[in-house]
């Protein structure tokens, strides 16, 4: 089993800044790709941010193409999010895809509990 914890979510004006950690713990001594979705109130969770196990390989969300920047190291990534806009407002998900067929990611195995971003006008 695997376990990942988000955090670093919160309340931020447009304009702002924000970082969200994932931590993964357990049984992860094996390759496996992250990423990063996000669902708002009333809206299908979508596809934000991916990156490969090496950290060589990222994807992005054409919503969040230069805003946003994910990296990881030491059993966690980060998605830095700048020049937030009120529409970046979700809950936010990491996830984990240990099967690596498929860049970027299709199916991932392993699902944080989220993180909330609020992002003010």
């Amino acid at each position: 089993q695997v376990q990942l914890v988000e955090s670093g979510g919160g309340l931020v004006q447009a304009g702002g800044s924000l970082r969200l950690s994932c931590a993964a713990s357990g049984d992860i001594f094996r390759s496996y790709a992250m990423g990063w979705f996000r669902q708002a109130p009333g809206k299908e969770r979508e596809f934000v941010a991916a990156i490969s196990w090496s950290g060589g390989s990222t994807y992005y969300a054409d919503s969040v193409k230069g805003r946003f920047t994910i990296s990881r190291g030491n059993a966690k990534n980060t998605l830095q999010m700048n020049s937030l806009k009120p529409e970046d407002t979700a809950v936010y998900y990491c996830g984990a895809d240990f099967r690596n067929v498929h860049w970027p990611p299709v199916n991932y195995d392993y699902w944080g509990q989220g993180t909330q971003v609020t992002v003010s006008s």
